[in-house]
């Protein structure tokens, strides 16, 4: 990943037993520097386009096909907000039935998970019931509870069309859907595909930040504008 090369160096007092005197130095790279996109274009949507990750893609392929370079794969999880990379990624096909069965076991992947509501609208086209909200299995009076324990008419026997000024009871109809394991997981790996990418027009401005920010200031530390040295602990003066 080239985002380690724009990182700048940082002189730390070395912590190997075989160093060759006290004051001896070791070069790293300075973790503590991380990188951003500014606050003044974090929210210009100009500047940025969305984008749908295929399956099979990985950031250095989006980098190339975007940038025409794969190392500049830290830019595309820059812009995209992506810090942990295996967990903000989404998996392909592959891994992520490979990662359910390892979580859930062969036998549980088609098992339901919880159940979810389907939109119902009544015959004005308003919204009975909107989608999405997970429910308890359990039927009580025509109704169940959802994941904040709130009643959710559950559809079965209970209300779909106005009747009187108020709704009419029709038998037979479940708002819900069973969501198993599998499909659960799928939803949130599918929820990780949409991101939004750097225009390819903004990235030289992009780099030319961002190397400004990881230049270093003069301080008391200050070597040159791309290494630091720390205090030597070892050394007395």
């Amino acid at each position: 990943m080239g985002y380690f090369r724009e990182l700048p160096n940082i002189e730390y007092q070395s912590p190997y037993s075989n160093r060759i005197s006290s004051d001896s130095y070791i070069i790293v790279k300075n973790l503590f520097r991380r990188m951003k996109i500014r606050d003044d274009i974090q929210n210009v949507f100009t500047v940025f386009d969305k984008f749908t990750i295929n399956d099979g893609d990985r950031p250095d392929t989006v980098a190339l096909d975007l940038y025409g370079k794969s190392s500049l794969d830290w830019v595309v999880l820059t812009t995209a907000g992506i810090i942990n990379v295996r967990d903000q990624w989404p998996l392909s096909s592959k891994e992520l039935y490979d990662f359910t069965v390892s979580k859930y076991g062969l036998s549980e992947i088609n098992e339901i998970k919880h159940y979810e509501t389907k939109e119902v609208k009544d015959s004005r086209g308003n919204v009975v019931l909107s989608k999405g909200k997970i429910v308890d299995e359990k039927i009580q009076d025509g109704m169940t509870k959802d994941e904040n324990d709130n009643d959710v008419p559950n559809m079965v026997d209970y209300f779909v069309d106005y009747y009187d000024g108020g709704y009419q009871r029709v038998s037979g109809i479940d708002a819900r859907v069973g969501v198993s394991n599998y499909e659960y997981e799928s939803n949130l790996n599918e929820e990780k595909r949409n991101i939004f990418v750097l225009r390819s027009e903004y990235l030289q401005q992009f780099l030319n930040d961002i190397r400004n920010e990881m230049t270093y200031k003069r301080s008391s530390q200050f070597v040159n504008d791309k290494l630091i040295r720390t205090e030597n602990t070892r050394v007395t003066t």
